[in-house]
């Protein structure tokens, strides 16, 4: 019989923020859950703070992760999404600010399950100018409806996060599961993570130039 595996999924986010139109002040965060349907996940969101367990049956793997967050969201304006690799949320900042945050967790420690999503990445001077249906075609999904039972709008599905705890009674009691906590890696300033990997990589790196022959030139004959 094989055993059950604990282990802490990969989490990645991009934000945008505002100071006037709350639609534009948000976290945008994707946990990697493959295989785990809807039955067999549980979301605890509150204002600064979400715990995440999902089972997947399949792969014989327990995913469960905490996050702290730097500052408080609005959980009744949030929305999430379930996919069969991932779970994806809009979460809002309750805070109106024109800066971003600095780190998503409050936590200044590293965290290696967690990196920037540069595919919806963009910097704080420059988000003005990015699509407003950057959103919306997430993994080249296009629009997002909503999971079942909780509308769809094209966007994200809104979700009443006080419910979902109740939804994974198959769920293995996680004090059995044993499994490793995660304690280093990253937890800096998003836009910055991986710079320092693709930096050593390519160094040393030059432009390779082909070698060509070089044939002689004709030879003039000289006319007497």
């Amino acid at each position: 019989m094989s055993e059950t595996i604990q282990t802490t999924p990969e989490v990645i986010w991009a934000q945008r923020s505002s100071k006037t139109d709350a639609e534009k002040n948000y976290i945008l965060l994707t946990i990697a859950a493959p295989d785990v349907p809807d039955k067999s996940f549980k979301v605890d969101l509150k204002p600064t703070s979400l715990t995440f367990t999902g089972h997947s049956e399949t792969k014989k793997q327990t995913y469960h992760v905490e996050l702290r967050f730097y500052d408080e969201i609005d959980v009744e304006k949030s929305q999430t999404h379930h996919t069969s690799r991932d779970v994806m949320f809009k979460l809002r900042k309750k805070t109106m600010k024109e800066e971003y945050w600095p780190r998503l967790l409050k936590d200044t420690k590293k965290m290696h399950f967690l990196k920037t999503d540069f595919d919806k990445w963009v910097d704080e001077d420059e988000q003005d100018a990015a699509p407003d249906d950057d959103m919306g075609g997430m993994d080249g999904m296009g629009g997002m409806g909503g999971m079942p039972g909780m509308g769809g709008d094209g966007g994200f599905g809104g979700i009443d996060f006080s419910k979902l705890g109740s939804g994974a009674s198959d769920m293995p009691d996680m004090g059995e599961l044993g499994g490793e906590e995660d304690e280093d890696d990253d937890g800096e300033m998003p836009g910055l993570e991986g710079e320092e990997g693709d930096a050593e990589e390519g160094k040393g790196k030059g432009k390779e130039v082909e070698a060509k022959e070089v044939k002689p030139a004709a030879k003039i004959e000289e006319v007497s």
